[in-house]
Formats: structure tokens, sequence, C-alpha cells
């Protein structure tokens, strides 16, 4: 335990106000600091994690000293209870000692109080004895005496209730409540929004498992949509496609937090916001890609190793590739691209390089779209300064506007050049009909791009396709002619 500054035992007869001790995680913050501060290592140092559970083994104080000794979270982008903060800026004004009361490590405690400014002392973790409990009640009762302070915490496990004069509780929970009035007076109670399950659901991004219907490509291209036992199989991958990119997206988040809660649009995502905890993310990520590989086992060994090939490189993308300009989209276009090889294992077909080659520079295309308006959204932010998103700047807007459209119009002249070659005459006994799918997808590329150039464009670019009309009725008219054509 460390008391960074020392404040004197407050005299209990009623002219003057004893000191606000305050609790940090779930009070304080909308997070969990300790693995706030583990989450950096992922992608700083991911090679100490190997050393996790030998830190455990010598106690969980020993564990967050060496944890924050090795990486800090971003102090700024955590995100704090707003409205537990601006009650204590009050208290503050009204000249009333504040105390930080936390068995977070002391390096942690210091740097979130040097953040906000607002604490007259801290009582942290050292490295030696773990502050939480049995410890931090004993140390609250020798610095100010047997119900000789108020106490703001959120838990009903804390041992501290029990040696406040007053409770201030960071939780609406009626049995929090009911268990703190047990034992002392509460004052105040803090409202938080609360979590519905639809908030643990919009955390696997399931509006995203659409782009996983690309591994329906292969069973259309080659006409072979009603035979059943392909079709069964292609669904079963795409269920475990789905599963694996869920996985995916909740550890893409957990380690992009910082960003996020920098972003103007992403801080509202449900990790980054704090409106659901981060061991939920933890949890879930090993049963989701355990319940991925299990199905994808059944499906087949070669769709098996495809998605596989598909999680290391997205995990690799999340961890450092994404921060590496052009190289982060040529990987964006390739997770596209083995979607779609993923397909034809599943239904054992044989891919197509036309297709492959269709999908690489028509998704190049949307991946450079995704950064170009990341770029646009952050420019328009008050006091932008120099614009920065992953590795790119305001100066490379030119560029990635003239590569993105070269690139989706050399996917319209792969689809042309397919056109007209035997393979198609054979497939499509119309396949003059089918130049009209070549002169839509022209016209959405341009479209989309239209778009992105005018600012309408603020995320994902396939997920803009899906909300706008325009590029709902080109999808769907590019499906009538394909049909028609054969």
């Amino acid at each position: 335990m460390v008391l960074l500054a020392t404040v004197p035992n407050t005299p209990r007869n009623g002219t003057e106000r004893v000191p606000l001790v305050v609790d940090l995680d779930g009070t304080l913050l909308r997070t969990n600091s300790l693995i706030e501060s583990i989450l950096p290592l992922l992608r700083m140092k991911p090679w100490t994690l190997l050393a996790l559970p030998l830190w455990c083994l010598k106690g969980r104080a020993y564990l967050k000293h060496r944890v924050a000794a090795a990486a800090t979270p971003d102090t700024h982008s955590l995100p704090f209870r707003a409205e537990v903060v601006e009650f204590l800026r009050e208290q503050k004004q009204q000249g009333r000692s504040l105390i930080l009361a936390t068995g977070a490590d002391v390096k942690l405690a210091a740097a979130i109080n040097g953040e906000l400014g607002l604490f007259d002392g801290v009582m942290a973790s050292d490295g030696h004895i773990d502050l939480i409990g049995k410890n931090k009640r004993e140390r609250l009762i020798a610095s100010f005496g047997l119900q000789g302070f108020d106490y703001v915490g959120n838990d009903r496990r804390d041992g501290v209730w029990c040696a406040a004069r007053r409770a201030l509780l960071a939780s609406d929970s009626p049995g929090l409540a009911k268990s703190v009035r047990k034992v002392t007076p509460v004052e105040k109670i803090f409202k938080e929004p609360s979590t519905r399950w639809q908030d643990y659901l919009d955390a696997l991004r399931p509006t995203h498992w659409v782009k996983n219907a690309l591994l329906f490509v292969p069973l259309a291209a080659a006409h072979r949509v009603f035979e059943f036992d392909r079709l069964e199989h292609v669904a079963l991958a795409f269920i475990a496609f789905d599963l694996c990119a869920s996985g995916i997206y909740l550890l893409n988040d957990l380690l992009d937090l910082p960003a996020d809660r920098r972003h103007p649009h992403k801080k509202e995502r449900m990790l980054a916001s704090g409106r659901i905890p981060l061991t939920y993310a933890l949890l879930m990520i090993p049963l989701l890609m355990l319940a991925a590989f299990g199905l994808a086992l059944h499906v087949s060994i070669a769709f098996a190793g495809i998605l596989g090939l598909y999680t290391a490189l997205m995990i690799v993308y999340s961890m450092k590739l994404k921060d590496i300009p052009l190289v982060d989209v040529f990987v964006l276009a390739g997770g596209y691209a083995l979607r779609v090889a993923a397909g034809g294992a599943a239904a054992q077909l044989r891919i197509s390089a036309w297709l492959l080659t269709l999908c690489v520079f028509l998704f190049f295309s949307l991946a450079l779209i995704k950064r170009y308006a990341e770029l646009i959204v952050l420019e328009a932010q008050p006091a932008a300064g120099a614009v920065r998103a992953r590795g790119y700047t305001s100066r490379d807007k030119v560029m990635l506007v003239a590569q993105g459209i070269t690139s989706g119009y050399l996917a319209v002249m792969v689809l042309a050049l397919y056109t007209n070659t035997e393979i198609s005459q054979r497939l499509y006994a119309r396949h003059d009909v089918f130049w009209g799918v070549c002169l839509l997808l022209l016209y959405w590329v341009s479209y989309v791009w239209m778009a992105a150039l005018r600012g309408r464009i603020v995320g994902d670019p396939v997920m803009f396709a899906l909300s706008d009309r325009v590029s709902r009725w080109t999808i769907v008219g590019m499906g009538l002619l394909a049909a028609l054509s054969l």
C-alpha cells in the first residue's frame, strides 16, 4: 500500500466534513484497470504475456506492479463515470478532502490522479500489499478512524462499507443498496445506464455477418445452389465464419480501445464506452473460436485450414498490420478473397481465378474507401490539427482516391474480360445480357466513391451499401441480370 499524500484525521464534531474515499474500478471508471493495463502488452510487448502466470504465483499485488511497470493504459481515454466525476468536482469546490483508494497499482493510480487532478491523497497497491477488502478497510481505519470517512463504491462484497460513516453507491442495483444498508446508511445513489442483452449481442457485430455471404458466391457462380448437400455444408461454414468473425471483432475492439475512445463514432462501441465489461470479451473470444473450429472441422479439413489462415491473418492484422499503410488494405482485401475460397472448400468446388481476381480488386477498392472515410471523419472534428488515421495522413487522400477508383475499375475490367471468355459463354446462354452486370458494377463503383468523396460514408463501405437504397437496388439489378443471362 502507498499513501501518496497524507491527509490528517478529520474531527467528527459536526463542524467539519469527513473525507470522501473513492474506489476506482466500476466506481470512478466503467472498466477494470488491471485488464486495461494488460491489453497494451498484447500489441506492444506480447512476449511478456508468457510471464503473467509466474507473476500471478507471487500474488495479485506483484502481478499488478509488474504489469504497471511494463505498460500503462492511456488514462486520458479511459471511460470515467461522468456523473461521479462531476459530483467529486462539486465536493472539491466545497473544500472536502477526496481520497482515491484502490486495489490498482500505485503507478496507475497516480497517473489517473494526475489526469483528473481531484484527489488530495492516493492509496493503492504497491507490489507487496494488495489494497482490497480487509487490507483497504484496515488502512482506511488507521488513517481516518472507524466511521471517520464516507465511501463511494459499487461492489457489495467490498469490505469497506462496514467501516464507513456513510455510503455513496456508484450503482443503482437494488441488491447493492439492500446489502449496504445493513451495515451503514446510504447517502446517495448514482444512476447508471442499464445494460441490455442486446448490448452484449451488438458487441459481436451480427450486422457484419452479412459479409460472410461471400461463402455462397462459388456455389452461385457454379450454378450449384440447388444441390442441397453442398448448400448444407456452405450454410454450416457460414455459421462457423460468423462465430470466428465475432471473436476477431471482440479481440480487435480490445486492442483498439484507446483509439476507439478517441474516435467520434467508435467511442460508442460497447467495450470502448464501458457499457459491457471487458471480461465478457475475454470469456467469449475463446468460446467463439472453439465453436467456430469445431463446426469447421465438421464441414471439412480444407475449410478448417482456410478458416485457420483467415483467423491468423486477422489476428496479426489487429495486432500490427493495421497500422502499416497499404499493407492493411491488402490484408482486408485478402480476407474477403479468403471468404470466397472458404466457400469453395466447403462446397468442394474449384474456385475460378477470374472470381478470386475480381474479389481482390473490388475489395481492395472498398478497403481504400474505408481508410479514406476515416480521414474525412477525423478532419471534420473541431481543432483536428494534423489528422492521422492508422498509418495514413491527410496528404494521402489523393493517393487513396486514385488507387481506390483504379482498383474498382480493374474489377469491372476483370468481369468484362470474363464475360467474353468461352467459360462464360458456356455457363450463360444469354451471355450478352451478362454485360449489363458489368455496366451496373461500373456504375456502383463510381457511385460509392462519389459518396465517399462527399463524406456520406463514415464507416465500413459494405455496411453503407446495405443501408443505402441506390446500392441495394443496384445489387438487386445485377442479380436479376445474372439470372436472366442463364
